[in-house]
Formats: structure tokens, sequence, C-alpha cells
């Protein structure tokens, strides 16, 4: 059931990383944004698929994960991901990087979704050096990355909790479970 999957695609911070993803099955996952909506029908975003044990380790310090959480290093040392693939703009497309964003969210939710379908997790990273990733995967100056998703297979817990008493949605780290709280369906849905 979709609603099952949703509830299984968290964002993920740590992987085992004797488990590897082949470029096959991220091709795959790729070929999942050929049946999502696109803005205007654009198509305007490229992806590079990353399996590179070499070239995950050097894109891993251009990322900053779970700004929330300060005590603690994420992912933590041997539990790094073992894929990425970085959404990018094509300019070549669309002058402008920034102008379809949603598609950039669309496509990402695309892809976290097929690898929740398949067992794998992930974390969408939007706090990356484009620098970083630009110069190791020797991008052209038209592909201009919009978003990190960071994959693997998690090894940690994640349970989804209803809101805080004072209504904060903040995640949280506590006796080694990641909780994310979710607001209720009351809270965001309005019907006339």
């Amino acid at each position: 059931m979709l609603k099952d999957l949703l509830k299984s695609a968290r964002s993920y911070r740590s992987f085992d990383e004797r488990v590897k993803i082949s470029p096959e099955q991220l091709a795959d996952w790729v070929d999942c944004v050929r049946y999502a909506p696109s803005s205007i029908n654009l198509q305007m975003l490229k992806f590079c698929a990353v399996t590179d044990e070499a070239l995950c380790a050097r894109l891993l310090g251009g990322t900053r994960w779970a700004g929330k959480i300060t005590d603690m290093k994420l992912p933590p040392d041997g539990h790094a991901p073992v894929a990425y693939i970085v959404i990018c703009a094509d300019t070549d497309v669309v002058p402008s990087a920034d102008k379809f964003d949603k598609d950039v969210g669309i496509c990402a939710q695309t892809i976290m979704l097929a690898a929740a379908e398949a067992g794998f997790g992930g974390c969408m990273l939007g706090s990356f050096s484009p620098e970083v990733f630009r110069e190791t995967l020797e991008l052209s100056d038209n592909l201009i990355p919009r978003l990190v998703l960071a994959l693997g297979k998690p090894d940690e817990r994640v349970e989804l909790v209803g809101p805080a008493l004072d209504g904060s949605v903040t995640y949280y780290r506590e006796g080694g479970i990641h909780y994310v709280q979710k607001r209720t369906l009351e809270s965001i849905l309005i019907q006339k």
C-alpha cells in the first residue's frame, strides 16, 4: 500500500556500508522519474549516479547532515552512504536553474520511494557544497546541482510520532532511535 511505502521512506542518516547499491539499481530508480510529472514537460533535470567508493568518500566531505542534531556526528564513522544521486538542473534546457525546483522535489521523492520499495533508504540533502560536487564529479558548466540523495541500506531505527505538546515538530534522537514528529491530519487538512 502506498501509505506504508511513504511511512518507510524516511530520512536515514546511518547505513550498512557492507550492502552495496549497483549502478544498474540506481539507473532503475532514475528511470522511474521519467514517468513522473514535469513542469510544462520540459524534463530539465539530469541525474548523476555515483557508486564509486572513492568518489562517495569525497562527496561525503561536502555534505552537512541533521542540522537540528548537534551532539553527534552523522552519519557515524563507518556508516556512510554507499551511493549518491545528484539532481542537477540543466541550464541548456532552462537558463534559470532554480525556476523549477518543484520538479526537483517530485523527482527526489520518486527516487526515494523506489529505493524504499527495494529495501534501501537515504536522505535528501539540501545542505551540501555545490563546488565540491561539481569539482569531484567533473560536471559540465550547464549542470547545476540542486539536491543530493545519499543512499544505502539503513542500519538505524526511525519512528514516526505525533507533535510535542507545544506543537513542535523538531526531530530528535533518544536511546539510539531517531524520532520524527509529524503533524496530525486534523492540523493540516482544511476541508470546505
